[in-house]
């Protein structure tokens, strides 16, 4: 058989090891597959979402923790008519800055990029900084992420970009895709800002008084990501249910499609996948955890060779570090490392102790030399230094007084151990590697197997994008041909 490009739909590829049903496609000439292909593929999802982003598909990549969506990543996939955003959390404003800079450097006017916004429930500071940035930047596209209730940043980035258009309508010019898992959450996205927040910033002079007035006619999202299972932070929810659900609301709230578009995210690492969302009527897919694997990730290659083999049953839920107490979980990799079983464990423990001295003294023990590797004593001492130079004193007074907050602070050294040691490649403590990944990693290796996509050092995060999409577009054309041949 014919050596195919990368870029041509996976049908016509010898060099996958197992045939999938859409190697079958034979109603189409081998000529002209690439090309329908391609035609359909363009044509999935949102026409109106395309347009406003300037995309050659309606294919997105994710924002990940430090960088890990990195600046080459939303180069590469900008230069490729594609949309990424960058992963801003954890890091410093003097990074972000550096990296806006070096995207707009790299990419032309008509290109597009993003930044992620994270929620900061603990630091309302950090965030309206962080937007107070974007603004001065001109960063005209954000991934608002782990929101759950809309904050004055947020109604400050939407305002300021608002204009009176010269036909009376208004112009959106900042646009937030809000990433959410839960329908309380997409109605106060999907309606106008909270009166109160815009006569706060009003008042602040943060916004102009026909930016407050154009506020009442637009959501304060122009397009919500209904994120299903996931990697990393998840509420371990079911695509079918959810996307139909935000879909209905949607509907529900009267708003516009063409202006609030409703995409998918979790799960997205197949041909398949990409198909299933667009025919359940996603306006666009988001990826993240085959992104972590490719050469533009901030993922350490340690990291990267351990992913690159990770099937689809690979993965287990934790604890959230950030979010310790509250018993929130994370996605994470379970094949080859410790991480999961220790985190999981700490928690139990924090929850059948009331205090760090209530621990048996054989299971301190354990702790200190397996998970710890130095004492508990040590572990606060550090812990309570970090606390203080970070302005959290409060924390500490709180936790000489409250054993049990004592205890959650210590315990939580350990996640960000275990995050600091997978970032950094730290082989000594490889087996205590927190790695946020999804099943639909597991699944792309599946899907690449045989392939020069098989190496994580040959995949590219914009050819993995198109790959998929024509792929989508390749088994749609299969599906139709079935049906009308039937």
């Amino acid at each position: 058989m014919e050596d195919l490009t990368l870029d041509q739909p996976c049908a016509n590829r010898a060099d996958f090891a197992e045939p999938s049903a859409v190697a079958q496609l034979h109603c189409i000439d081998p000529a002209t597959r690439a090309d329908e292909a391609d035609t359909v593929a363009m044509r999935l999802g949102s026409a109106q979402f395309r347009r406003d982003y300037g995309l050659r598909y309606a294919y997105l990549s994710g924002a990940m923790y430090r960088g890990i969506a990195s600046r080459q990543m939303v180069v590469a996939m900008g230069r490729a008519g594609l949309l990424g955003f960058l992963g801003t959390g954890g890091m410093s404003l003097e990074q972000i800055r550096a990296d806006i800079i070096a995207i707009r450097e790299q990419l032309e006017p008509h290109q597009a990029w993003g930044m992620n916004l994270i929620a900061q429930v603990a630091d309302d500071a950090m965030e309206r900084a962080t937007v107070a940035l974007y603004l001065e930047l001109g960063v005209h596209a954000i991934e608002a992420s782990a929101f759950m209730q809309i904050t004055p940043a947020l109604v400050h980035y939407r305002l300021q970009g608002l204009e009176a258009g010269p036909d009376g309508a208004v112009v959106c010019r900042n646009r937030i895709l809000a990433k959410l898992s839960r329908p309380e959450v997409a109605r106060e996205f999907m309606q106008p800002a909270p009166e109160r927040i815009v006569a706060r910033l009003l008042a602040e002079g943060a916004v102009t008084e026909q930016q407050a007035r154009l506020a009442r006619d637009v959501s304060m999202a122009s397009d919500i990501c209904v994120e299903a299972d996931s990697g990393g932070h998840t509420d371990q929810g079911v695509a079918l249910v959810l996307l139909s659900a935000i879909q209905r609301l949607r509907r529900e709230l009267g708003c516009d499609p063409g202006s609030l578009r409703v995409g998918l995210a979790g799960g997205i690492g197949t041909p398949e996948a990409v198909a299933a969302a667009f025919i359940l009527g996603a306006d666009f897919v988001l990826t993240g955890s085959i992104n972590q694997c490719t050469v533009e990730a901030g993922t350490n290659d340690a990291v990267k060779d351990l992913l690159q083999e990770i099937d689809i049953q690979d993965t287990a839920y934790a604890p959230a570090g950030d979010m310790f107490e509250m018993g929130a979980k994370v996605q994470v990799l379970r094949k080859g490392v410790f991480f999961p079983a220790r985190a999981n464990r700490l928690y139990l423990l924090y929850s059948q102790y009331e205090s760090l001295a209530e621990i048996p003294a054989a299971v301190r023990t354990q702790l200190e030399e397996k998970y710890f590797r130095k004492p508990l004593d040590d572990v606060w001492r550090e812990t309570r230094a970090f606390l203080a130079t970070r302005g959290r004193q409060d924390d500490v007074d709180k936790a000489e007084t409250n054993p049990k907050h004592k205890m959650a602070l210590v315990f939580r050294w350990y996640f960000g151990h275990s995050m600091r040691a997978a970032i950094n490649g730290d082989t000594a403590n490889r087996v205590d590697y927190q790695i946020h990944t999804g099943p639909a990693l597991g699944a792309f290796n599946r899907y690449v197997k045989g392939t020069p996509l098989e190496s994580w050092r040959a995949r590219h995060v914009d050819r993995i994008g198109r790959q998929l999409m024509l792929d989508a577009g390749a088994l749609m054309l299969e599906r139709v041909a079935a049906l009308t041949a039937n």
